[in-house]
């Protein structure tokens, strides 16, 4: 059978940076060509970055995009390496699309193409356009309705974009009908818990049912909420696992496959879902035989808190670097949320670049300050103390306050205080809340929710605790300083904002609230249906409540990273606005 060595870039790129792209694509193509490669592919979308959002629907961003791969198909050759063939991701446009009501004006599509000879040899648009969850497809593009197949080394090899395999129909049957030995998917497909299980078992499926290898390209980095996790797979036609890549690294997946030689009559015609085969011949002979250098390896799957800890550190250094910031700063209350937020940054960008500020009052206890001093000294992040008592007294003379709103002016000063040091300093500040905290209204305005990202927006308070004794244990293995003190995750949570005040006073505990939380805000579960698995009516009804009027807080809360199915953002968007209550 016909050899062909696959370069499979699992890479990073940055949205609207169409010229730091391109370049990028040029030098790992460089690299695939001294390893001796016969077919470079690079990410879903890569020359634009992963998602464009509203960029797709300016004409000079669509045009930018457009320009830039004719360019590239230039640069390649211009430096001999115009005969290897390169797969790679862009924003294009329709030239056929009719306008039409709901359709995007001037017909944008996410975009792929096979440069080759100084040229762009084939273009293709994504067939099957996600709209669920986090994406908008059908608001920014048109679909594709080709059947992309290019012969390469004497291998056709079917092409495909992301959604196209999470659908039935299209391409993947498509490319059994048009006899491919290889399907190549390029994807820039967001991580969430457990997608990799699923992303695994897909790509095996869909195997089976192209009847050939299947090579899945993803995308590694961060963009705002978004992390993409990479776990490129290649799985042979049996639906057995030939390669698979790590998670959360830059990895040029170098693989030598045997691939069944393409018929010799050129495939032509409509597949299914009516798709058009467009086949180009690249080149027909297969490539002279030589010995395999890169038999495939499976690197070994990461843990749940392994998996969800690099999901957090990845998603904030990206935002940090991404948008050209070199520092951050941190409240540091001596708790548990503060304490896992410091350890992801340190990890993220290095302590030397964290800042990390305690803000004792009058209620805050010794150990908690003595535990925010402690963790700094096991990071090694910069730590100082600004006590903010006497703002306190200074306020409480003015205004009289008393309950709530008292409690609520220690955390509105810790915030004042951050943004300040921020302003002076130009860090940007980090907020500390979590997923439990969010949906029940348990995060101060202008206080609590004051920061640029919150890192642990998405994670649930059970499962702040998993990650941080997991940090810890993961530091021991390794002989290394457990960064967070025991103290930090024995101790009863509490904001301390009255005498012996603890987050239990007012919340159910958080082995209960967090899995009637999962069901309401991560599976949409109604009222009637969560009492029946198990929980107390009044509960339920409780915490159902204060999920539900705590919404206009939530719109003020920063960005952060996505890793449920279903985060505080773009996933879940409900009503500021609305009377409807489970129950009545």
């Amino acid at each position: 059978m016909p050899q062909l060595r696959l370069a499979l870039n699992q890479i990073d790129s940055r949205v609207g940076d169409i010229a730091g792209n391109r370049a990028e694509v040029l030098r790992r193509t460089r690299y695939a060509a001294e390893q001796g490669a016969h077919l470079v592919a690079f990410p879903e979308m890569m020359l634009t970055g992963y998602p464009v959002e509203d960029l797709a629907l300016r004409s000079s961003f669509v045009e930018a995009s457009r320009a830039a791969l004719e360019e590239l198909a230039r640069d390649l050759a211009a430096e001999g390496l115009g005969g290897l063939p390169v797969v790679v991701g862009y924003l294009g446009r329709s030239e056929n699309a009719q306008p039409k009501y709901g359709q995007p004006a001037g017909a944008p599509q996410n975009c792929a193409a096979v440069l080759h000879d100084g040229r762009v040899a084939l273009r293709f648009a994504k067939h099957h356009l996600p709209n669920y969850g986090v994406f908008d497809e059908f608001r920014y593009f048109v679909p594709g309705d080709t059947m992309p197949v290019i012969r390469v080394g004497g291998v056709d090899v079917a092409l495909a974009i992301c959604e196209d395999l999470w659908q039935d129909g299209g391409r993947v049957p498509g490319a059994r009908q048009a006899g491919a030995g290889l399907l190549l998917s390029v994807n820039a497909s967001p991580y969430e818990r457990d997608k990799d299980d699923t992303r695994l078992e897909l790509v095996r499926r869909r195997a089976r049912e192209a009847g050939c290898t299947l090579a899945y390209l993803a995308m590694v980095g961060g963009q705002d909420e978004l992390v993409f996790d990479g776990d490129s797979i290649v799985v042979g036609p049996d639906g057995e696992v030939v390669a698979r890549a790590p998670q959360f690294t830059e990895e040029c997946v170098l693989l030598d496959l045997e691939l069944p030689a393409a018929a010799a009559e050129v495939p032509a015609g409509r597949v299914a879902d009516g798709l058009e085969l467009r086949h180009v011949v690249l080149s027909a002979e297969p490539v002279a035989a030589y010995p395999p250098e890169f038999p495939g390896t499976e690197a070994e799957p990461l843990g749940d808190e392994a998996e969800i800890y690099g999901a957090l550190v990845t998603g904030l250094r990206a935002y940090v670097e991404k948008n050209g910031f070199r520092s951050v700063l941190i409240g540091l209350s001596g708790g548990i949320d503060s304490a896992l937020v410091a350890a992801l940054a340190c990890d993220a960008i290095g302590a030397a670049n964290v800042y990390g500020v305690s803000m004792p009052s009058a209620y805050s206890s010794d150990h908690s300050r003595g535990d925010a001093a402690e963790l700094a000294r096991r990071t090694g992040l910069n730590f100082r103390t600004v006590p903010i008592a006497p703002m306190f007294d200074a306020y409480m003379g003015s205004l009289k306050l008393t309950g709530l709103a008292e409690e609520n002016l220690q955390s509105r000063l810790r915030g004042v205080t951050l943004m300040a040091i921020s302003n002076q300093e130009g860090q940007i500040v980090l907020a500390p809340g979590n997923k439990s905290e969010l949906a029940v209204g348990y995060s101060t305005l202008y206080g609590d929710s004051v920061g640029a990202y919150g890192p642990i927006k998405d994670v649930y308070k059970t499962t702040v605790f998993r990650l941080a004794r997991w940090r810890n244990a993961d530091a021991q293995a390794r002989g290394e300083t457990p960064p967070i003190p025991e103290n930090s995750i024995s101790k009863p949570p509490s904001a301390e904002l009255r005498p012996g005040q603890v987050d239990t006073d007012s919340l159910p505990d958080y082995d209960v609230l967090d899995r009637v939380l999962e069901l309401y805000v991560d599976r949409d579960r109604g009222r009637e249906e969560i009492v029946a698995a198990g929980y107390d009516e009044e509960l339920v009804t409780r915490v159902l409540k204060l999920t539900d009027t705590a919404e206009y807080k939530r719109r003020q809360y920063p960005p952060g990273t996505k890793i449920s199915a279903k985060g505080f953002g773009k996933d879940r968007r409900l009503p500021i606005t609305n009377r409807w209550r489970e129950g009545g």
